[in-house]
């Protein structure tokens, strides 16, 4: 259950950060939410091929709850996954903002020159 608390956890910090800056969710909903529930589902598909050929292969732990999705597929799996693409998304989309921010405060700090 742990490990599941703490996947939850950090989905709630990115919905944060996303909120605060607008980045994916918060800026576009629809697109934002089509492309998450996507990638997840892409990702998922991903696993069940690997655990069919016994890639991947679940081992119990007490930090999980024990409930599975499918067969060698628990739960936090889906919840990493969902995690994966939302964190991967909001850092895609927030290096511009990051990248403009630096600009403007370099800009600010040199007047506005260029200095090498």
């Amino acid at each position: 259950m742990i490990y599941l608390l703490i996947l939850l956890g950090l989905l709630a910090c990115m919905a944060l950060i996303d909120a605060r800056f607008k980045l994916f969710i918060f800026a576009k909903p629809l697109a934002a939410l089509l492309s998450l529930i996507l990638g997840t589902a892409f990702f998922l598909l991903w696993d069940v091929l690997a655990i069919s050929q016994g890639i991947f292969l679940h081992r119990d732990s007490q930090l999980m709850t024990g409930i599975m999705v499918a067969e060698q597929l628990p739960l936090e799996e889906v919840f990493f996954l969902i995690f994966l693409c939302y964190s991967t998304m909001v850092v895609v989309t927030g290096l511009p903002v990051v990248r403009r921010t630096l600009r403007r405060n370099n800009a600010r700090t040199t007047g506005g020159h260029n200095v090498s």
